[in-house]
């Protein structure tokens, strides 16, 4: 029984098969509807996920996977070391270690700063006296115009070796190179190892989520700091001065994926919580972006399915008409058909076999083009470059540089879609042929 109904079905296409090769230019019309179709989504896919893989990484280096932890000096607080002028506050260093141990985190960088004046000679600068590791470079996207940056190896011999930022060095070195000189904080000397670039003052990015000028900072080794400048911080009051001691001013902290902030956050304030009675801290999470980036992936997904969705609609269009005409042509053949005793379902079938055909085909030559999407892609770019080179210029650098990113659902998808799109389109077609009355179709010319 199975075996008679396999034979029937594969009978049926290949009976759909025949009856398409009758007409093959028409048939191929049909097919190269569906062809498009599923190739414009397979590209519009691909470029699709490429273009929100760029988007999704300016979106990261805006912060948007950064945690921020920082020291809060809390309200009505009150000394708690050295004597009645000393308060303590904020996250430790003992903080940091355990946070780094938590399974999600990709990155942690520390951080301790305090405003200082810098001097050179007889030229002073008010600057940001940054503490910090070597992963506070590309944390920041700081970019370097002359020396290096600070390394972990400095901070391991604590040498007084500093990084200026641009502003910085206009104010202390108008007519000399930094590099090499030696700047002057309180009564140490720092080697100025490095020069920033200068940079637009910022919002939201990187490892501050607030405005910053980096422009003024001077950044050492967070253990020169330590052991140079130390824990302890006077500041100035009205009737006098008060201390404070404050291991770390920050923490930022970099997960891989956007999906995990809002869970590691929840970790670090689960340990913060256990070790601090008070509100002392706070954790910090780029909600904004995170929301950002979820409704920029929304927005690129709508868009596809209703570009895609429009295409095959089209696509399906096409056969409907193709298949109409061809149950107009056929219609002696199907009087004869049902005076041999063929059922309704039988004339369905057959119908039905060959719009399959048709989209089966169309849909399996667009899958193997949609791999012409990279050559394609990189045809365009070239011709861009070479032909309208203004063009090309005028284009954001992240646009330059989309690469196609293929996802296999979409061919399997894009597929499906063309088969079903193709029954759906083909089914009104079939059953029209199937209600005919036999005396009338055989009386058909």
């Amino acid at each position: 029984m199975l075996q008679m109904m396999l034979n029937s079905f594969i009978r049926t296409f290949l009976n759909g098969f025949k009856s398409l090769m009758l007409h093959k230019l028409r048939a191929g019309l049909a097919m190269l509807g569906i062809l498009i179709g599923v190739t414009a989504v397979i590209w519009l896919v691909a470029l699709g996920e490429g273009v929100s893989y760029q988007a999704q990484q300016q979106i990261k280096d805006l912060g948007a996977t950064n945690i921020i932890i920082k020291s809060v000096k809390p309200a009505n607080s009150a000394p708690k070391s050295m004597g009645a002028f000393f308060i303590e506050y904020g996250i430790t260093r003992d903080d940091f270690e355990r946070i780094r141990t938590i399974p999600t985190v990709w990155r942690s960088v520390p951080l301790r700063d305090i405003h200082k004046e810098a001097r050179f000679q007889d030229r002073t600068c008010d600057v940001r006296f940054i503490g910090c590791t070597s992963d506070y470079f590309e944390i920041n996207h700081l970019t370097m115009e002359r020396g290096r940056f600070i390394t972990d190896r400095d901070g391991l011999d604590r040498d007084n070796v500093c990084v200026i930022g641009n502003e910085t060095a206009k104010h202390l070195f108008p007519y000399e190179d930094p590099i090499g000189r030696a700047v002057k904080i309180d009564n140490d000397f720092y080697v100025v190892i490095g020069l920033t670039a200068s940079r637009l003052p910022s919002a939201a990015i990187g490892g501050s989520l607030e405005g910053r000028d980096y422009n003024t900072d001077i950044y050492l080794p967070l253990p020169t700091f330590r052991a140079r400048i130390g824990d302890q911080v006077f500041t100035a009051k009205a009737g006098g001065r008060e201390g404070e001691i404050i291991q770390l001013n920050q923490i930022t902290v970099t997960v891989r994926h956007i999906d995990q902030v809002e869970q590691t956050a929840d970790l670090i304030k689960t340990q913060l919580e256990r070790f601090h009675k008070t509100p002392e801290y706070a954790v910090v999470v780029p909600k904004e972006l995170l929301r950002q980036a979820e409704m920029l992936q929304m927005m690129f997904n709508a868009l596809l399915v209703v570009i895609a969705g429009i295409s095959l609609v089209v696509g399906g269009i096409g056969i409907m008409n193709i298949m109409l005409a061809t149950v107009t042509e056929r219609t002696r053949e199907i009087g004869i058909r049902r005076a041999l005793g063929a059922k309704r379902r039988d004339i369905i079938s057959q119908f039905l076999a060959e719009t399959v055909v048709l989209t089966g085909t169309g849909g399996a030559l667009g899958m193997a083009c949609g791999y012409l999407c990279s050559p394609v892609t990189e045809a365009v770019r070239w011709m861009l470059q070479n032909w309208f080179s203004d063009v090309w210029k005028s284009l954001p650098l992240h646009l330059q540089a989309v690469e196609p990113m293929f996802a296999a659902w979409s061919f399997f998808v894009a597929f499906g879609i063309s088969v079903v799109v193709g029954v759906a389109f083909g089914l009104y077609p079939a059953r029209r042929a199937a209600m005919m009355d036999p005396i009338e179709a055989l009386r058909h010319e």
